[in-house]
């Protein structure tokens, strides 16, 4: 079992699958972006959740940049659905959640955490660059109809978003 410096057991671990997003938000500062041959393979991604299960560790939230914009997810979904005993979350933008949610679904993901800049269509478009409101709100309505637990995160930012907080 794997344990921090003050003791505490750790059962859980974040796996990044992706540094790329489809979205760009004035909060998200550029980094340099890996070449797609210089990024783990999704098999290599699996080994390591893997070994991290033998170590103790029993959920994983798969995060990106966008995970959803990963060549191979249907693979690799399916196959991290197959580690016993294991609970997977995901972190998205939602953009493409509805057109991966039975799949999703269907490979055990229950917990959805959906990151949502702004419910105004104007603000949504000045955070991220992109008017893809109405298909993030779609995402996370079939997501709750399809039974998920959904948390929504915003990054809150005084004089942009902040009104919206309540």
């Amino acid at each position: 079992m794997l344990k921090d410096s003050f003791g505490r057991i750790i059962d859980y671990l974040r796996v990044s699958i992706t540094d790329h997003c489809n979205l760009r938000c004035i909060y998200c500062k550029p980094f340099l972006k890996k070449e797609h041959r210089e990024m783990l393979r999704l098999e290599e991604i699996i080994e390591i959740i893997k070994t991290g299960y033998f170590l103790g560790i029993r959920k994983a939230r798969i995060t990106g940049g966008e995970p959803l914009i990963r060549r191979g997810l249907k693979d690799f979904f399916y196959n991290i659905s197959k580690i016993d005993n294991m609970e997977f979350s995901l972190t998205t933008n939602g953009i493409f959640l509805s057109d991966y949610l039975s799949l999703i679904k269907d490979c055990g993901i229950s917990r959805i955490n959906i990151s949502l800049s702004s419910l105004v269509r104007e603000k949504y478009k000045e955070i991220t660059g992109f008017d893809e409101l109405d298909r993030v709100i779609k995402g996370i309505e079939m997501a709750k109809k399809n039974g998920f637990f959904i948390k929504v995160n915003m990054v809150c930012m005084k004089g942009i978003n902040n009104s919206e907080i309540m």
